[in-house]
């Protein structure tokens, strides 16, 4: 049913420009000293996330006004053969940055194919599952396999660059639309479990995944190696207090946590504008989640709904991730927090995938009827 097109959801739209507002100013902040003593010039980063943050608007605007159905069938397996490609490209033929082949491009014009995998991956399985129907999706190999083999496809590039991190939260998001498509709960719970026997084995053959979880057990016990980030970052939390030092004067930006404009943005949140900014930022996280399931809620669609609630997932699993590593709830991994962190790439398919979240709010009414 194609449904009369009405406006964006406003409340969702101005949330996601808030977000993006605090994440330009933080990151200018956060990044100065690195911008000045690298580069000559303390608004490096401020600039380039500027740009990002631009080209990501219009990117959030043209998603939001192309249909969200144009997304399945053919298109989608044109866009998933694109993405597999990029991942293969930036694998196996890019030189390594930083120990990981994840970034693909030169210069100023680098992406993560890994980003745009969240997309496809959300786009592909509510594809699959609305084709399916509930019925065939609680048979695990006629339902779950096929989603299952080109998760796996996936992970198992982005686990190659290698970043665990980003395979983890495609897994969960995955995981999670599996179950809303109609997948019984003792095959997600098998699932979940060789999940989790998957995460042990990865860390325990890797020696720097163990040390981060080590350090993760006992951050003082290696308090200059593996438990250094998360140190740095409760000092960051607990120096802002209520209110914070005051923008700008952060002293753990000054190379104690290093690139503080990234993954531990948040804790610099906390120690220059206190705990009151941290809450506002989690409740304004928890609006555009409450938003974007509102919105799965009540798009009759199936694919649309199930779209709705993938690329909500993202944002929340993510979020969420970036939340508990700098608050030391988990062990540090490179997850960055959502319209707030520095990375062009990140942003800017991030604000692709807000867009089409956005346009399936056009087709829903107070009702949730087309």
């Amino acid at each position: 049913m194609k449904g009369k097109k009405g406006p964006i959801d406003f409340v969702l739209f101005a949330d996601i420009l808030i977000l993006l507002s605090i994440g330009i100013s933080m990151v200018f902040s956060a990044s100065m000293p690195e911008g000045e003593i690298y580069y000559g010039n303390p608004h490096y980063f401020l600039i380039r996330q500027s740009i990002w943050a631009v080209l990501g608007i219009i990117v959030m605007l043209f998603t939001s006004n192309i249909d969200y159905r144009f997304w399945r069938n053919k298109n989608i397996l044109v866009f998933g053969f694109f993405t597999v490609v990029l991942m293969l490209i930036g694998v196996f033929f890019f030189p390594p940055v930083k120990g990981a082949r994840r970034w693909l491009g030169f210069g100023f014009a680098k992406i993560q194919p890994s980003e745009i995998a969240k997309i496809f991956i959300v786009l592909f399985l509510a594809n699959m599952i609305e084709k399916k129907g509930q019925d065939t999706m609680k048979s695990f190999f006629r339902g779950l396999f096929p989603g299952l083999v080109i998760m796996g496809i996936f992970v198992g590039l982005i686990i190659k660059e290698p970043n665990m991190s980003t395979s983890v939260i495609i897994a969960t998001v995955s995981l999670i639309l599996l179950f809303a498509g109609g997948a019984k709960i003792r095959h997600m719970l098998l699932l979940f479990l060789s999940g989790v026997v998957l995460a042990i084995i990865a860390i325990i053959r890797e020696p720097y995944r163990m040390r981060r979880f080590t350090g993760f057990l006992n951050p003082w016990a290696d308090k200059l190696e593996s438990g250094y980030q998360a140190i740095q970052s409760l000092y960051a939390l607990g120096a802002g207090g209520l209110f914070g030092r005051g923008l700008g004067l952060s002293k753990q930006k000054f190379y104690y946590i290093p690139e503080a404009q990234n993954d531990f943005i948040f804790a610099i949140i906390g120690e220059e504008l206190g705990f009151i900014a941290t809450f506002i930022i989690i409740l304004c996280f928890s609006v555009l989640i409450w938003r974007g399931i509102r919105i799965s809620i009540k798009c009759k669609d199936k694919y649309g709904s199930l779209v709705a609630l993938g690329i909500t997932s993202i944002i929340a699993v993510q979020s969420s991730v970036n939340f508990l590593v700098v608050s030391s709830f988990m062990p540090v991994t490179g997850v960055t927090l959502p319209l707030i962190s520095y990375g062009g790439s990140s942003l800017l398919f991030t604000m692709a995938g807000l867009g089409i979240l956005l346009n399936i709010s056009r087709y829903i009414t107070k009702d949730g009827v087309d």
